[in-house]
C-alpha cells in the first residue's frame, strides 16, 4: 500500500535532497595545504577552495543552476581550470582563474567551441594536454606553462576523425598518451603515445582482437615514463605497468584478488598503487607494494569510495565515500589498514533510510543479472520503481541515492538494475550491446520485472520504468517495445531518436554513437531505425513522462519535441517538462532535483489513482 504523498517542504526525502554533500575533491600534488572541492553547501554543485591546515572553504563559483563540469588544481596550487561552457551546455572553453579568485583566461582563444574528452596537467607543472572535438574531428593539444605562470602557444599534437577520449601526460610532460578507437573503429580501444614537444607518434599499445585498453594513472616519479593502464584481454579488466619509451609492459597479478580492477592512485613514492575491485557491484579496495610484492585488501567502510587518493605524505587516503543510507562526506582512511581515521569533510545529516541490498536473476538467455533492491515497509507485493542507470558503461552501486529513498518512503519497491552493457561484470556483458543498442538492455529490465513479481515483490499492474540519460532513452524503448509489462514510464534527458540525435548532438557524442552502432546513420539506417523509441511510438500503451533540457547537447531537444507530438497525436497520455540547462540538469541543481522528483511522484501517484 502506497504512502500519503509527501510534498511538505520539510519532507525527509527533501531533507536527502539537501543536506550538503561533497561531489570530489582535488588537492594540489606539490602544495599540499590547498586543494579544491565539488560541493553542494549552497544549493547547487559549486567549486571551492580549501585550505586544509584550517580546513576553511572559499567558494570559487556561483554558475546558476550549478557546475556540471570537472575542474583541475595545478601542482604548485597557483590556479584552477575548467571548462567554461553556456548553460551547462558542455560545450566551450578550457579557461583558468588564480588560486584567489579572478577573472577567468581562455586556454584556447583561437579554436571554436568544443566539447572536451580530457584534461591533465603534468605533475611537474610544465605542460597542459587537453582535447577538443569540433568539426568532427578528435584534436589532441599540448600547452606549455612557464616557469612564471605564462602559457606557450597551443600545439596540435595528434587529430582522428576516429573517437577518442581521455588523455594523459608524464610527470615531466614529456609523454602524452590517448585512448583511440583508430585502429579498431569501435569501442575497442588502443593506447596511443605522442612526443609531447614534436608530437611525434612514439608507439602503441594495442591488444588486439576483443580486447580493449583503459589509460589509468601516469608514474608520479620525475623521469619514469611509466604509467597504469588496464586491459580486457582475459575478458576482465586487469591492471598493468606499460612504458611508451620502451615499450616494457609489466601485467599485474594480485594474490587472492578477484574481479573487475581499476587503479585509483599511485603513492607519492611510486612504491604503492591503491585500486579497486568489484564482484557482483561490490566494491573492495586494495594496496599494492611493488616493493615487497603484497597485496593488501583494505577494512575501509562498506559502500563505494569514489576517486580516492593517497594524502600527500602517503600516510593516509582520502575518500569520498557515501552508501544507501550514508550522505556523501570525504573521509581520511589509513593507508595502512583502510580503517577509518576521521571524517575530513562532514556532509549533512539526513534521516534515516532504508538499505540496498544486492539480487541475482536470468535474463532471457541464461545471463545472470545483478540488481540492487530496497523494499519499502510493510508486506508486499508494492508498487515497484525499475531503475536504469545511464552511461551505458557505468554501473549502480551501493551509493546514496535520495530519488530511491524518496520511492522507498512512499512505499515503492526499488529495483535498480546492471543490464547488459554495466561494467565490471566482464567484457562480454559489457560489449554485448555494441552494434544493436537496445536490445540486450530491455531483455534485461524484462528479465528484472519477473522475477521482482515471481517473488511476489511488484505487482503485476503496478511497475514503472524510469532512468536518466541512456536510461531516459531506455525508459522510452520499453514502454514501445514490450507496452504490456509497465504501468508507466520516467524518462530523464532521454533520446528518442538516434538519427535525429547524431544530427543535432555535439560532435563527441557523434564520434561515439559511431563506434556504438558500428557506423553513421547514413550506413546503419536499419540499426538506428530499429534502436530508437520513436520506432515504437504506436505501441505506447502506458503514461508517459519526460524531463528533458533546453540546452542539453548530449540528448538533444529536437527528437523529444517530435516524440511527444507523435504521442499525442496518436491519442497518448504524454507529459513533458522542460528545464533550461544541458544534460547534467537536476545532477547539479538541489532545488532542480527536488522538482524532479515531484513531477514524478505525482506522475506515479496519478497513473496509480492514489493522487
Amino acid at each position: 500500500m502506497l504512502m500519503k504523498l509527501n510534498l511538505d517542504d520539510n519532507a525527509p526525502w527533501k531533507q536527502r535532497y539537501r543536506a550538503p554533500s561533497v561531489r570530489s575533491a582535488q588537492i594540489a600534488s606539490s602544495c599540499p595545504a590547498r586543494a579544491i572541492l565539488n560541493d553542494t553547501r549552497s544549493g547547487s554543485l559549486q567549486y571551492y577552495a580549501w585550505d586544509i591546515p584550517s580546513n576553511s572553504l572559499r567558494q570559487l563559483t556561483d554558475t546558476p543552476g550549478g557546475f556540471s563540469m570537472d575542474m583541475y588544481i595545478s601542482p604548485d596550487g597557483r590556479w584552477v581550470y575548467y571548462l567554461l561552457d553556456r548553460q551547462g551546455a558542455e560545450t566551450g572553453h578550457f579557461v583558468r582563474i588564480p588560486y584567489e579568485g579572478g577573472d577567468p583566461q581562455d586556454l584556447t582563444p583561437q579554436l571554436p567551441p568544443y566539447s572536451p574528452f580530457g584534461f591533465m596537467i603534468s605533475r611537474s607543472g610544465r605542460r597542459i594536454a587537453l582535447t577538443a572535438v569540433y568539426d568532427n574531428i578528435h584534436h589532441v593539444y599540448c600547452l606549455d606553462i612557464e616557469k612564471d605562470g605564462r602559457l606557450g602557444a597551443l600545439r596540435q599534437i595528434h587529430a582522428s576523425p576516429q573517437y577518442m577520449e581521455e588523455v594523459r601526460i608524464s610527470h615531466d610532460g614529456d609523454v602524452l598518451i590517448v585512448r583511440s578507437t583508430e585502429r579498431s573503429g569501435n569501442l575497442q580501444f588502443s593506447l596511443l603515445a605522442f612526443d609531447a614537444a614534436t608530437g611525434e607518434k612514439i608507439s602503441e599499445l594495442w591488444d588486439g582482437g576483443e580486447s580493449s585498453l583503459d589509460i589509468m594513472l601516469p608514474s608520479p616519479i620525475p623521469g619514469d615514463p611509466r604509467l597504469l593502464a588496464t586491459t580486457t584481454r582475459s575478458g576482465v579488466k586487469t591492471l598493468l605497468t606499460w612504458n611508451p619509451r620502451t615499450g616494457e609492459r609489466a601485467d599485474l597479478s594480485f594474490k587472492n584478488v578477484t574481479g573487475a580492477v581499476r587503479a585509483f592512485n599511485w603513492s607519492p613514492d611510486g612504491q604503492r598503487i591503491l585500486f579497486r575491485t568489484f564482484n557482483a557491484a561490490v566494491q573492495q579496495l586494495h594496496i599494492h607494494d611493488f616493493a615487497t610484492g603484497e597485496t593488501t585488501a583494505l577494512r575501509a567502510p562498506a559502500g563505494v569510495h569514489i576517486a580516492p587518493c593517497f594524502s600527500p605524505d602517503g600516510t593516509e587516503i582520502y575518500s569520498r565515500w557515501e552508501s544507501a543510507t550514508t550522505r556523501s562526506c570525504l573521509i581520511a582512511l589509513s593507508a595502512l589498514t583502510g580503517e577509518m581515521r576521521r571524517k575530513a569533510l562532514s556532509a549533512g545529516e539526513i534521516p534515516p533510510g532504508h538499505e540496498l541490498n544486492s539480487v541475482i536473476f536470468p535474463s532471457s538467455d541464461g545471463q545472470i543479472v545483478q540488481a540492487w533492491l530496497g523494499l519499502p515497509d510493510g508486506e508486499g507485493p508494492f508498487s515497484t520503481i525499475i531503475d536504469i542507470h545511464g552511461g551505458p558503461h557505468n554501473m549502480v552501486t551501493n551509493y546514496f541515492s535520495p530519488d530511491a529513498q524518496a520511492w522507498l518512503d512512499h512505499g515503492f519497491a526499488y529495483c535498480a538494475v546492471n543490464y547488459r552493457g554495466s561494467t565490471t561484470f566482464g567484457r562480454e556483458f559489457e560489449q554485448k550491446i555494441w552494434g544493436q543498442p537496445g536490445h540486450w538492455e530491455i531483455e534485461d529490465l524484462v528479465a528484472a520485472r519477473a522475477w521482482l513479481v515471481e517473488q511476489n515483490i511488484a505487482k503485476a499492474d503496478a511497475i514503472f520504468l524510469t532512468g536518466w540519460s541512456w536510461g531516459g532513452y531506455l525508459t522510452l524503448l520499453g514502454l514501445g517495445k514490450r507496452p504490456d509489462l509497465w504501468a508507466g514510464g520516467m524518462a530523464g534527458i532521454a533520446a528518442a531518436d538516434w538519427s535525429m540525435s547524431y544530427e543535432d548532438a555535439a560532435d563527441n557524442i557523434r564520434g561515439w554513437l559511431v563506434s556504438m552502432f558500428g557506423g553513421t546513420p547514413e550506413e546503419k539506417p536499419e540499426q538506428y531505425r530499429l534502436s530508437s523509441a520513436i520506432t515504437y511510438v504506436e505501441n505506447v500503451k502506458a503514461p508517459v513522462l519526460i524531463i528533458q533540457g533546453r540546452n542539453d547537447t548530449i540528448a538533444p531537444p529536437r527528437p523529444v519535441e517530435i516524440y511527444e507530438s507523435r504521442i499525442k497525436a496518436l491519442g497518448k497520455d504524454i507529459e513533458v517538462h522542460w528545464y533550461d540547462t544541458g544534460h547534467a540538469g537536476s545532477f547539479t541543481s538541489i532545488d532542480e532535483a527536488i522538482r524532479h522528483q515531484e513531477l514524478m511522484l505525482r506522475f506515479a501517484y496519478r497513473v496509480l489513482g492514489s493522487a
